[in-house]
């Protein structure tokens, strides 16, 4: 899978077929949208603590106000650091707004990438509203604040409208693979936010390719993502290559159990 850019403010990831699907790219106005709400909340979470602390008696002002400013720092950091790794590259104000961190070559979003895109939000956020990693997104074609420079990381919008079209997609169909909620949580802990991608564009553009064509995309999807997940034959049996993506697409993209 190959993954290039352009000044579209798409990423175009490959297929070893040859197909091409996009992922786009976030506006740096869109992501500082989703970074004031973000901000937000770590502004309430630190009030929180600056109001309880507040209640001992014994503490000076100075000292409730040097411990809040620690913690808004700590708290700014280890939001960040939390939202994106258990909301698989999303946090609150990115999930308002249909953002999601990916890594920049379409493999899997690790840890220690996580790590250090947001621990240089301080480097980042100088002088002040950004102004260092808004200037570096604007300077570069992915859209990479300095952060995501050193973690190898990009962030990309969501497909408008996709929730709609997967509902209608979707409606009344049985998917055998929710019979099996254990390998459903390990296709999604094991899938690539590109690859989850490349599966949804399959199936929403599905009547687009030509019928050699699709053919052969649904049968490299499907043997990919069996790899990735293997189903019991029970799940699988008499099931086209198609419809296994669809099976794929519906866990990977509802949340419904």
């Amino acid at each position: 899978m190959n993954l290039d850019s352009n000044k579209t403010n798409t990423l175009l990831i490959q297929t070893g077929d040859g197909i091409e699907f996009p992922l786009f790219l976030a506006s740096p106005v869109t992501r500082f949208v989703a970074w004031l709400v973000d901000c937000a909340c770590i502004a309430a979470a630190s009030n929180l603590i600056s109001a309880g602390l507040a209640g001992f008696g014994w503490l000076s002002w100075d000292v409730v106000g040097a411990v809040t400013t620690l913690a808004y720092f700590a708290i700014s950091i280890g939001y960040g650091i939390a939202w994106e790794w258990y909301g698989r590259g999303q946090t609150l104000g990115k999930r308002l707004l249909r953002l999601r961190v990916v890594d920049a070559q379409g493999l899997r979003l690790q840890f220690n990438q996580i790590f250090v895109r947001n621990l240089l939000r301080a480097l980042d956020a100088l002088p002040l509203f950004y102004l260092v990693g808004g200037i570096t997104s604007l300077l570069n074609r992915s859209g990479q604040r300095l952060g995501d420079l050193a973690a190898n990381t990009v962030v990309i919008r969501l497909l408008p409208g996709m929730d709609a079209n997967l509902e209608q997609l979707f409606a009344g169909k049985y998917n055998s693979f929710r019979e099996h909620p254990h390998l459903v949580a390990r296709l999604r802990q094991k899938t690539t936010p590109a690859e989850a991608g490349i599966a949804l564009e399959a199936i929403l553009r599905r009547e687009e390719f030509e019928p050699d064509a699709r053919v052969a995309l649904f049968e490299s999807l499907a043997r990919h993502f069996g790899e990735v997940q293997k189903f019991p034959s029970e799940a699988t049996d008499g099931m086209t290559d198609e419809q296994y993506i669809r099976n794929v697409v519906d866990v990977l993209f509802r949340t419904r159990v």
